[in-house]
């Protein structure tokens, strides 16, 4: 399975911003809140998008698609530290699997296999929100190209159809391909150098008893504390597999072997500073939870038994857990 057909067209990545008059859609979102409760008493609402994407004033929204249309809103992954999970032996990932659930803990990950450009074979995916890219250089190429319309040697079509290369023709580009390799090299070096900042609090006793709860609930069976890069012990906090989020989550989009339920688990290094950096909390592939405890509560699955034992905690556990994932 390589995944859905693109568009007829829009292709398969809507471009809603452009430097030109030409825009493909506007999209808008708004939210369904969805009540909740914890064992302690005390509720909760989580947020769920529905988008609505306008093509030339006719309009789609995201829970009423045509049976053939499928929309995958996703938000920018983080940078830090992909070259130490590039640097994972393939091995080291391949153990964590478990597809089957032969420990019968009803958590099966398993990896994706996906379509290397480069080595034209295909290899493991480690990058993107279902691991759908093998190397960092594929992921900025594959970057540069669907999120900001710029070729290269990897990705040396636009993602247009044929109707839209006629509407462009005229419009100014910056020739074939737009990136060069020196380039791509270089922003390829920058992704994976790009480093991972140091822990905070790590001698609070919040912290530590949230990083003690954050293991007792099982979240560490995915979200691996440690792994080992070139023989370096590092803390990515992932697996880098897949894993079975259930349908609140689901996008209903199969990328290789990945399915529409299906999520590479994100890692949670320095998860802590999002607010921080980027000046929001929201969290998971579409930015529906509004911090780490939404994020939580999202979790379905293969992840139920957790989110069950996060929702059964005292409020001062929750807490500490929460203080836990901000130290990271």
């Amino acid at each position: 399975i390589s995944g859905p057909i693109a568009h007829p067209n829009l292709g398969e990545q809507l471009q809603p911003r452009s430097n030109t008059k030409y825009q493909e859609a506007s999209i808008r979102v708004h939210y369904e809140h969805i009540p909740g409760q914890f064992d302690s008493g005390e509720t909760y609402q989580l947020s769920s998008p529905i988008y609505e994407v306008t093509v030339q004033d006719q309009v789609f929204s995201s829970n009423a698609l045509p049976s053939d249309l499928q929309l995958s809103p996703r938000t920018t992954p983080a940078m830090i530290g992909l070259g130490l999970l590039e640097a994972i032996s393939e091995a080291d990932i391949l153990a964590l699997e478990d597809p089957f659930d032969e420990n019968e803990d009803g958590i099966s990950g398993r990896a994706n296999y996906v379509w290397d450009i480069v080595q034209q074979k295909t290899r493991l995916g480690r990058f993107g929100w279902k691991a759908t890219q093998p190397s960092i250089l594929q992921q900025v190429a594959g970057a540069f190209n669907g999120d900001m319309g710029l070729t290269s040697s990897l990705f040396p079509d636009d993602d247009t159809t044929s109707d839209q290369q006629n509407e462009f023709r005229d419009l100014p580009n910056g020739g074939h391909p737009e990136v060069s390799d020196i380039i791509l090299e270089r922003v390829a070096h920058y992704s994976r150098n790009l480093a991972v900042p140091a822990r905070r609090d790590i001698n609070e006793p919040l912290v530590n008893r949230g990083e003690l709860l954050f293991t007792q609930i099982n979240c560490s069976a995915c979200h691996q504390p440690q792994m080992s890069a070139n023989g370096e012990t590092i803390h990515p906090y992932t697996d880098l597999l897949l894993h079975d989020m259930g349908p609140g989550l689901a996008d209903h989009r199969a990328d290789f072997l990945a399915t529409g339920q299906e999520w590479r688990t994100p890692p949670l290094w320095g998860i802590g500073l999002v607010e921080t950096v980027n000046g929001h909390t929201r969290f998971l592939h579409d930015g529906r939870a509004r911090n780490l405890e939404e994020a939580i509560l999202w979790h379905g699955g293969e992840a139920s038994d957790a989110q069950r034992a996060y929702r059964g905690l005292s409020v001062d556990d929750r807490q500490a857990i929460i203080a836990f994932l901000n130290s990271l």
